[in-house]
């Protein structure tokens, strides 16, 4: 938010002045105004009028108390009709202190603009040399050719109030010139987007859609459900990966998506530090997840595992909670998109036989919470328990299976992809990643009978040279297994999932059958 903004001039008899400021005040006395100023002027004055050194630049001087932060952009007009042939003035923002980088962009952008714009009318009409009076008041008609002039004091001022409550502002200053500023704010260049990236939709961008979006942007956001990976959505929308690819980090620049792993059930979770919060419900953030991740408990035994995202609380569109929107698996192996867990649902599902569901339910009555007017859902205690065993030695099936060996039938009260997408949106839970590294296969590297794979597994083949690549008489190049070219330890097994269309278990079996000598592969996770 802008506090104040001035125009400063540098007089040859006088030295650096304010001659315009607004609200009136902030930056030095004025009459009738008991308020202090926003910072000690004489203490930044010899900043605000610069040395010749930082002329034409943008600048930023942070007041010595830690109040606020002077941003401006003097500038220096040559011409032998000023006094000492040059006129020096300054168009300069006061904003709060401590303000990043990237928020002070946004303002940067208008002191330049200030700068640019005025030292143009002056180049054209003397605007601003012709401004006299006390307090800088500009004469109405001033230079008459271009008709009546707003007093520099009102532009001021009307610049502050449209910036900070509307973020933009059009001030017409005379018959031939307009100020238009606007205030962007300044996104961050997006992370890159892999295809084994699963993109979650944080608003509804269906209602976000109209006919001058780009084709392509339009065909993608139609199969964003935050299940399906981003090849599986350039497959599905009959767009090419690269396309596909860039279509998602223009989503990604606006906040408007975000990127998470691939939920398999052979996959590892471990707990953040921040899950500390999630414990002590900090800001009722148990509550929020019980909205999000509960379904609710049926009563026959069809509901072995829940149906969509009907229940409770775990429904569509951008929850209260206001975290994105995410379906609800109807079929566990559905979610793991073709990986390790695709064989997790018929075990669990077999774990307890579907005429002992009913029966099991009114057994764990006393799991169960609700408020007067809610449906019965999950205690937080059991929601708190259920986050804080995942750990980075157990996958997500066998964590489940602990659960129901354990007494708790997880299926029936909670949806396992939403607490884990839960978890990891808020920082709870961090994927444990498996990596594959072949020592032989890092010696052929090293050596150069091996090319690096491309790491965007949008091509470059795994081979160098065709030759062996060592004792153990692997190949490597076109000859050679293409499961070699992820053992460098760079390639997670969500690449080779997606790239390879093979489950966990599948790679594990390909590895092991790899030409390699004994303890030479190693699998690590991190």
């Amino acid at each position: 938010m802008i506090q104040g903004i001035f125009y400063a001039r540098f007089l040859p008899q006088e030295g650096t002045k304010i001659v315009a400021q607004s609200p009136s005040g902030c930056i030095v006395p004025a009459e009738g105004v008991h308020k202090p100023p926003l910072f000690d002027f004489d203490v930044l004055q010899e900043y605000i009028i610069p040395r010749k050194a930082f002329f034409n630049r943008y600048i930023t001087v942070n007041d010595p108390e830690g109040k606020c932060c002077v941003l401006g952009f003097p500038v220096s007009i040559v011409n032998s009709k000023y006094d000492r042939n040059e006129f020096i003035f300054n168009f300069g923002l006061v904003v709060e202190a401590g303000l990043s980088v990237a928020d002070q962009l946004p303002y940067e952008r208008v002191v330049r603009r200030l700068a640019i714009t005025f030292a143009e009318m002056e180049k054209q009409n003397e605007y601003l040399s012709g401004l006299d009076g006390p307090g800088g008041s500009s004469p109405v008609g001033a230079a008459g050719d271009e008709g009546p002039r707003r007093p520099i004091e009102a532009l001021l001022e009307i610049v502050k109030e449209d910036l900070n409550n509307y973020g933009e502002c059009m001030i017409p200053v005379d018959d031939a010139n307009t100020i238009n500023m606007k205030l962007f704010p300044h996104h961050p260049t997006p992370a890159e987007v892999r295809g084994w990236h699963v993109p979650v939709a944080k608003m509804r961008l269906a209602d976000a859609v109209d006919d001058t979006w780009d084709l392509t942007l339009r065909k993608v956001i139609a199969h964003i459900d935050g299940v399906n990976d981003v090849r599986r959505i350039a497959y599905l929308a009959d767009v090419s990966l690269e396309l596909t690819r860039v279509a998602l980090r223009h989503l990604l620049y606006y906040d408007t998506v975000l990127l998470l792993d691939l939920f398999l059930f052979g996959s590892c979770y471990a707990p953040r530090p921040a899950i500390h919060d999630f414990v002590a419900n900090a800001g009722g953030v148990v509550d929020e997840c019980a909205a999000y991740v509960c379904v609710l408990p049926a009563t026959g035994p069809s509901a072995a595992v829940p149906p969509g995202s009907s229940g409770g609380g775990g429904g569509g569109g951008p929850s209260a909670s206001g975290l994105p929107r995410i379906p609800s698996v109807s079929a566990m192996s559905t979610a793991s998109g073709g990986g390790g867990g695709g064989g997790g649902a018929t075990f669990v599902g077999s774990h307890r036989p579907p005429q002992h569901l009913h029966s099991h339910f009114h057994q764990q009555q006393h799991l169960l919470h609700s408020h007067p007017g809610t449906p019965p859902r999950v205690s937080n205690f059991l929601l708190v328990r259920l986050m804080a065993s995942f750990c980075a030695g157990r996958t997500v099936m066998e964590w489940l299976k602990a659960h129901m060996d354990a007494g708790l039938d997880v299926l029936r009260f909670v949806d396992v992809r939403r607490l884990v997408q839960f978890g990891v949106i808020k920082g709870y839970l961090y994927r444990v990643h498996k990596y594959a590294v072949s020592k032989q296969y890092l010696a052929a590297l090293a050596t150069g009978q091996a090319r690096p794979f491309d790491s965007d597994g949008l091509g470059g083949g795994g081979g160098g040279g065709g030759g062996s690549g060592g004792g153990g008489g692997a190949v490597f190049g076109p000859r050679g297994d293409p499961l070699q070219q992820y053992t460098d330890g760079r390639h997670c097994f969500d690449q080779i999932i997606t790239e390879q269309n093979l489950s966990d278990a599948e790679i594990m079996e390909r590895l092991k059958n790899l030409p390699l000598p004994q303890g030479d592969l190693n699998v690590f996770y991190r």
